[in-house]
């Protein structure tokens, strides 16, 4: 019998998941961290994110979270003249912003007030660069010497020639001269680190006033952008999160929030050399460079000469200020590489400063103000004391702000160069220079230590055709690499690389490019430090290339010859069989999400032993719009499947990104905790139990016990809170072991197949992880962590006393499942698989568990 070929969907792949079913470098506590706040750096490692707090705003919203998966990012006008005057229009007013108690600018006057430093000068630009979570305008302030539009399109040809042509910049002095150097300074990514968005305008309307020779000087060689505030939901709430409970600076990697992706978008598109993220509250002022480790796909040497110089002058104008410790409470400045041993990192490159290097910053600071005016300082101190405290923080950030000003324009010529060749570097595949005093002079203590580098492959490719797992999530992984600005080819014929043949419309990425390191970042495997530093203050792992679903080949050497295209979006991949019934094989979150949208509207569907979902012919209509929306392939099938798939409602104790991640595969979401339990939840309108935290079976009242034992919803339980809900209520006899709760990283594993791992990859992301022992009868093992030492990526060790390190996990259960007394499913999770929403390939684990109610 013959082979039918599929109908192909002819409509552009989605970028990012799209529409659901239808219907810490941040802030050093000065005191202990609250709930669900980060430890300080050097101090306790990570602890699993809690729901409550911001979290409580992941609560929001179903529509939060769609227009999150919904929106693209904003392209800015490269044509038209400066000034380029925007009237905004100005919110109604808010009294309850949590900003006017430090007698900081609310949200809502922040447009009234940009429309008149509009008014006031012909060197204030604003734009909207895109919008909040909750739809709020974010407000992207130019501030320059005026430019006509034949001005600016020759600075866009410059900027261009830097990135795409950096030897021909490199050699060309009128270039250097005449390019304006871009400067950008974001502030309020943390919505409760207010005071950056107040200095800002302060410094906007300082330069739109200035008569003097310096100003004009500093506004015809170089342009200012801030984005005055980055997170304005979490700035009216008080929060640290945006809407939808993610802390932004810490989603420059996955990209899953509008606000995140707008500042990708101007990286991309302004492609500062210098840029400061405004944060709070280390006392004294903490200013980046970091300490070890340091990322491995930096071209250091040019980025420490720069940043260390630039962190000088911040220092010196800070301290200048006359601030301290015995008058004022603020204690001199700190410059984490100079002071500090460890703790203070950057490695992985998911925090703003870290990640504009990626885009051309020679120079990037996080600067944390001193005085703490969030969290339980918010609601004890008197509000003098507090507004004093933000004042002094308002002068400190514009201290640094102007002295960043002041360096980038005493040593323009050399920034420049600095970014140029940091693209030269890169598209000329040349080796990184280790830093040393004598590579990079001027900067004092440099050792063994702070030497992180990588070896680039020749090029990285993601098959077509048989080779590839997923071409669902092909698609996605080529759209994320565009979106970050990576160069990506199609092969228009079949080629052959590093002894491996691959067929035509596959992808290739020439790692002679000049941004090598975020094509690297992305698809790399990355490295286990463990040995390097004693902890992480954040996640040391985050492969792309292992971790979103795709098959990615690395040729580490070999001569490449491609006739190809370039990439502006991933090929379509959605298309339907002509005949039969139709096979969906639910390995990608896209895919969830397009079985949970045929459920929702009543199509019948069974599932087989291995976990895939069975939708009859007479749905092929269906079938093809959903192929259409989520980029998925339906293949034709004889199977009759084992049981059927039904629409799941899920009732959710765990994180803001771990809710987000579950809406994204389309289910339906109610959040609860032992405060809702415990007031009467009615368990009739759910089908089944996410817990990861949150939740305490031993905090319930009887009554809420006896609810839930009754229910007999499935439950999925994730970590060592999750396992003791399951052991507390008896629903499994499984015993979690923890292991070394600073624990983070890509791990191997081996899948036993079905339900639930059925055709998932051999590689996942752990956070504090967690194996099984002393598993009943009937308890089945559905995945387990590799043999020798699991740990590919990351920071893993042993705890002081031995135990907890991954030679103890090797080998044995991470995912286990099995059927409660009272017959209800049970999956238990020693793994993360849907950690910040990040890493896409594993997301279906949870989604078949689920699903398998």
């Amino acid at each position: 019998m013959g082979i039918s070929r599929p109908v192909l969907v002819t409509t552009a792949a989605l970028a990012v998941a799209v529409l659901l079913a239808p219907a810490p470098a941040t802030a050093l506590p000065v005191s202990a961290p609250l709930p669900g706040e980060p430890g300080p750096p050097g101090g306790p490692g990570p602890s699993r994110e809690r729901s409550g707090g911001d979290s409580a705003l992941s609560r929001a919203p179903l529509s939060a979270t769609a227009e999150a998966l919904r929106h693209g990012t904003h392209s800015f006008v490269k044509d038209r003249g400066y000034p380029r005057r925007t009237t905004l229009k100005s919110p109604a007013a808010n009294p309850a912003d949590k900003s006017i108690k430090l007698g900081l600018i609310p949200y809502h006057s922040i447009a009234p007030r940009l429309n008149e430093l509009q008014k006031l000068s012909d060197r204030v630009s604003v734009e909207v660069a895109g919008r909040s979570a909750n739809g709020r305008e974010l407000y992207l302030v130019t501030v320059t010497a005026p430019e006509s539009a034949g001005k600016v399109r020759e600075q866009e040809r410059m900027r261009e020639r830097i990135e795409n042509s950096p030897a021909s910049a490199a050699r060309d002095k009128q270039l250097k001269s005449a390019y304006k150097t871009p400067v950008f300074i974001n502030n309020n990514i943390h919505g409760n680190e207010w005071e950056g968005t107040d200095a800002a305008l302060k410094l906007i309307e300082e330069l739109a006033k200035a008569k003097d020779a310096k100003t004009a000087g500093l506004l015809a060689k170089n342009r200012i952008y801030l984005n005055v505030t980055a997170n304005p939901d979490g700035r009216v709430a008080g929060t640290r999160a945006n809407a939808n409970g993610f802390d932004l600076n810490r989603d420059f990697i996955t990209a899953s929030q509008p606000e995140s992706r707008a500042i990708r978008q101007l990286a991309i598109d302004k492609q500062p050399a210098v840029m400061l993220d405004l944060h709070g509250y280390v006392n004294g002022t903490l200013i980046e460079p970091t300490t070890p480790p340091h990322g491995e796909n930096y071209e250091y040497d040019l980025f420490l000469k720069n940043s260390y110089a630039n962190a000088l002058g911040m220092e010196k104008a800070v301290n200048g200020l006359g601030y301290t410790a015995e008058k004022d409470g603020v204690k001199p400045v700190e410059i984490p590489f100079r002071d500090q041993t460890e703790g203070w990192d950057d490695w992985p490159p998911i925090f703003t400063p870290q990640y504009m290097p990626f885009q051309g910053a020679v120079a990037s600071h996080t600067i944390e103000f001193p005085m703490r005016v969030n969290n339980q300082s918010y609601e004890t101190l008197p509000v003098e004391e507090l507004r004093r405290r933000s004042a002094i923080n308002t002068d400190i950030a514009g201290a640094a702000m102007r002295a960043t000003l002041d360096y980038t324009h005493a040593n323009r010529g050399s920034v420049i160069a600095d970014q140029i060749e940091t693209f030269r570097r890169g598209a000329a595949g040349e080796a990184q220079r280790p830093v040393s005093e004598e590579t990079v002079p001027g900067v004092p203590g440099i050792g063994p230590e702070d030497v992180y580098t990588t070896t680039f492959p020749r090029a990285y490719v993601i098959p077509a055709g048989r080779g590839q797992r997923s071409a669902t999530a092909a698609g996605r992984l080529v759209d994320h690499l565009v979106a970050n600005d990576v160069r990506v080819e199609r092969a228009l014929m079949s080629f052959r690389l590093a002894g491996k043949t691959y067929p035509a419309g596959s992808y290739v990425v020439d790692m002679r490019q000049p941004k090598r390191g975020i094509a690297n970042v992305i698809l790399a495997e990355g490295r286990d430090i463990s040995p390097d530093v004693s902890a992480m203050y954040d996640i040391s792992g985050w492969s792309l290339g292992l971790l979103w679903g795709a098959t990615v080949d690395k040729a580490v050497s070999g001569e490449l010859r491609v006739l190809g295209r370039p990439v502006r979006a991933a090929a379509p991949t959605g298309s339907v069989a002509r005949h039969g019934d139709l096979r969906l094989r639910l390995d990608d979150p896209r895919e969830l999400a397009a079985v949970n949208s045929l459920l929702a509207q009543g199509v019948k569907i069974r599932r087989t032993a291995d976990g895939a979902a069975i939708v009859p012919a007479s749905a092929r209509k269906h079938a093809a719009l959903v192929a259409e929306r989520f980029s998925v392939v339906f293949g034709s099938t004889r199977e009759r499947g084992v049981a059927p798939l039904e629409r799941t409602r899920v009732a959710a104790a765990g994180t803001a990104g771990e809710q987000f991640a579950l809406r994204e595969m389309g289910f339906d979401v109610v959040p609860v905790s032992t405060a809702i339990l415990n007031a009467g939840f009615d368990w009739r309108g759910v089908d089944a139990l996410f817990v990861s935290t949150g939740l305490n079976h031993t905090a319930l009242t009887p009554a809420a016990r006896d609810a839930f034992r009754d229910s007999g919803v499935a439950v999925v339980g994730l970590g060592a809170d999750g396992a003791a809900l399951t052991s507390a209520a008896g629903l499994l006899q499984a015993t979690a072991v923890e292991g070394n709760g600073d624990a983070n990283g890509v791990v191997r594993v081996s899948n036993a197949g079905g339900v639930i791992t059925g055709g998932a990859p051999g590689h996942t992301f752990v956070y504090s992880p967690v194996w099984f022992t002393g598993l009943g009868s009937g308890v089945r093992v559905d995945q387990s962590y590799g043999g020798g030492n699991p740990l590919v990526a990351g920071h893993w060790r042993a705890t002081a006393d031995g135990s907890g390190g991954p030679a103890d996990a090797a080998g044995k259960p991470s995912v286990v499942s099995g059927t409660s007394a009272t017959g209800a499913k049970v999956a238990l999770f020693g793994t993360e698989p849907l950690f910040r929403a990040h890493p896409k390939g594993v997301f279906a684990q949870i989604g078949r568990a689920l699903l398998n109610h």
